[in-house]
């Protein structure tokens, strides 16, 4: 029987919620780092990005295209604008941010997750390759599409921050790959020490500038929370649906590809074009991106009978 949480995943909850916390706090100290966030979100995607094997994808691709195509649509185009709406009438405040992480990639952790609950690991790998490609273009159009009425913000403002956030990491790992095959092992094996640091060093950068905001409205905190955890039900029910005619591993797959999602992509792309809440509720995302183990593990227990 697996624990529901590894030391690294709490280890990583505690540092991102305590360091937007102490940006908050001390904005002075937080200012220092506040050219870090872009440059910090690009490592790590080139960290998470190292470890997924291209060749891997295209087999997993052959003989499921239509309905990797289909989800892939529901993903990154249907549900957020179901999701935005619903939120609009329902909690207004919270509807960009309900946007955004609904219309963001899946995490490139996610085939992780998917290991953890047994879930089809190799179709969540396809996902997170075709909606981080796909990400820059997509959402960008939502929000100008969805929210036009709201926002002046330019379209390709969006689309060069969002591709260079995601294109060059992409590009660099093919580099090195090709020409320095041997460093990969060796940087893989740094992977969660330096991202652990990136994350508190994005949200430093980030958070300092809306110390007033927060202490002004500490509510906002709890409300994110709130907001996050609805957000992940809802997210777990669709993934599950989705797949409802197809086998407990492409289920809980599902809910995996749309819970785990690129949240801390979300937290710097809102924090340069919106704020301050938009950027708080990606950061409290952090806490059921994990804990979304615990719901998935009881759900094959009940369909399955096993832990």
């Amino acid at each position: 029987m697996q624990m529901p949480f590894y030391l690294n995943e709490v280890m990583l909850v505690i540092a991102v919620i305590s360091s937007m916390i102490i940006a908050i706090i001390f904005p002075d100290f937080g200012s220092l780092f506040q050219a870090f966030p872009v440059y910090c979100v690009m490592i790590n995607f080139f960290l998470s990005y190292l470890s997924i094997d291209l060749e891997s994808v295209w087999k997993a691709l052959k003989g499921h295209i239509g309905q990797i195509l289909a989800f892939t649509v529901l993903k990154l185009a249907v549900l957020p604008v179901i999701i935005y709406f619903i939120f609009y009438f329902v909690a207004p405040a919270y509807a960009l941010s309900a946007l955004f992480l609904t219309g963001v990639s899946t995490g490139v952790v996610a085939p992780m997750i998917s290991n953890m609950v047994k879930g089809n690991s190799s179709l969540v790998l396809v996902v997170v390759v075709i909606t981080s490609v796909l990400v820059p273009f997509t959402l960008p159009a939502l929000i100008k599409i969805v929210a036009a009425r709201e926002l002046t913000i330019s379209f390709l403002a969006m689309l060069r921050m969002l591709a260079l956030v995601m294109f060059i990491p992409i590009i660099a790992v093919e580099i090195i790959r090709y020409l320095m095959p041997k460093l990969v092992a060796p940087i893989l094996k740094i992977q969660f020490p330096v991202s652990l640091l990136l994350f508190v060093l994005i949200n430093f950068g980030v958070f300092y500038r809306y110390a007033p905001f927060f202490k002004k409205e500490p509510s906002v905190i709890i409300l994110a929370t709130v907001v996050v955890f609805v957000l992940a039900t809802i997210y777990c029910v669709v993934g599950i649906l989705f797949f409802r005619k197809g086998t407990l591993a492409n289920q809980l797959a599902g809910a995996v590809m749309v819970g785990n999602i690129n949240n801390v992509l979300v937290i710097v792309f809102s924090s340069q074009f919106f704020g301050p809440v938009e950027p708080m509720v990606a950061a409290m995302y952090m806490i059921p991106f994990f804990v979304i183990v615990i719901p998935l593990r009881y759900y094959r227990h009940r369909k399955t009978g096993a832990v």
